[in-house]
């Protein structure tokens, strides 16, 4: 799959897909600090699912209608790297058919898909 993470993602969770032989790109290492807007214009100019834990991408693109090519988005209370690997562990293996053009909520007690119309 191709992702783009989202700079609050970190790079354990950018390394661990690239180990897992995904397309990955970081903003943190590539783009740090430019707006939401043009992180989604470029995920979907790539053709990638964003990995973020920003609500404001919600809002963007469930409130606004905003084009994407699928979202994760991380609502998690433990935010450590090794937590952020196990739930996009549990995601992948139980849902990986359902992440492209989906708006996801990942929380450590459940997934909720909401696919785009």
């Amino acid at each position: 799959m191709r992702f783009l993470l989202d700079e609050c993602v970190g790079p354990v969770v950018a390394r661990w897909l690239q180990n897992l032989n995904h397309d990955v790109i970081s903003i943190y290492d590539t783009n740090r600090g430019i707006a939401d807007q043009q992180v989604l214009q470029k995920a979907v100019r790539e053709k990638r699912i964003l990995i973020t834990n920003d609500k404001d991408f919600g809002d963007m693109v469930i409130r606004k209608k905003k084009k994407h090519c699928g979202i994760i988005l991380l609502r998690l209370e433990d935010e450590r790297s090794s937590n952020k690997v196990a739930v996009l562990t549990n995601l992948f293996e139980k849902y990986s058919d359902d992440l492209s053009d989906a708006f996801v909520v990942v929380s450590e007690s459940g997934v909720r898909i909401i696919k785009n119309k």
